[in-house]
């Protein structure tokens, strides 16, 4: 969760975290705990910890964290970010999909985001077809960027988004909040590979009650 609020911005470089008592207590777990995660981001150069002062964020440009491209947050501020898929597609393209990858066959992926535990968001990622041979969803990790990255070698390194509003698709899971049919939070995102091809295409409906989409430019 800290190396997501890095990545995203929410915490700024050279921010002091709070008292490690209290961010056990804020968060539900050890001191001991918090003390493990917080030496691990020490060890990755994201904290400086300083005897007797404290723990300053060391932000820098490219944090090495599966989080780093999810813009989506909690009104009320982050989100520890987990995901539950609901299936996985080998099938033609959509035919509204810009263009991405050479074949015209894609794997097409669905899930519902969670965060912090809150239903937050419909995910339809698809994946050009060239790009995996096969693909077993008991094989899909919760991170698809980590998926491609282990399983298929595969490395997103920019994206970019559309950020709109739409209706809700008909698969919808139960779970989601804003009804099939209904108007939501809508973001077309293009994700192009380390070659500068693109070979993702993804449509993500977000609950706009619970949930915004931010980018943060710049040190707050």
């Amino acid at each position: 969760m800290l190396i997501r609020d890095i990545a995203a911005g929410r915490l700024a470089d050279g921010a002091r975290l709070p008292p490690e008592r209290e961010m056990a207590e804020q968060l539900g777990i050890a001191v001991g705990t918090l003390r493990k995660a917080l030496e691990t981001l020490a060890a990755e150069g994201l904290l400086d910890r300083v005897q007797g002062s404290g723990n300053y964020v060391r932000a820098r440009d490219g944090v090495a964290s599966i989080y780093s491209m999810l813009r989506l947050e909690l009104k009320a501020g982050g989100g520890l970010p987990t995901a539950e898929f609901l299936g996985v597609d080998r099938l033609p393209k959509p035919a509204d999909a810009p263009a991405f990858g050479p074949s015209k066959m894609g794997w097409r992926f669905r899930r519902l985001r969670f965060l912090g535990g809150v239903p937050a968001a419909m995910e339809e990622i698809w994946l050009d077809g060239a790009q995996a041979a096969e693909v077993a969803a008991e094989d899909v990790s919760e991170s698809l960027y980590l998926f491609y990255r282990e399983r298929l070698g595969l490395v997103i390194l920019s994206a970019e988004d559309q950020v709109s509003i739409g209706p809700v698709p008909e698969w919808r899971d139960a779970r989601f909040p804003p009804e099939a049919g209904s108007i939501a939070g809508y973001v077309e995102r293009t994700a192009r590979n380390s070659a500068g091809a693109v070979v993702e295409f993804s449509r993500t409906w977000f609950d706009p009650g619970t949930v915004i989409y931010i980018n943060r430019i710049g040190k707050a």
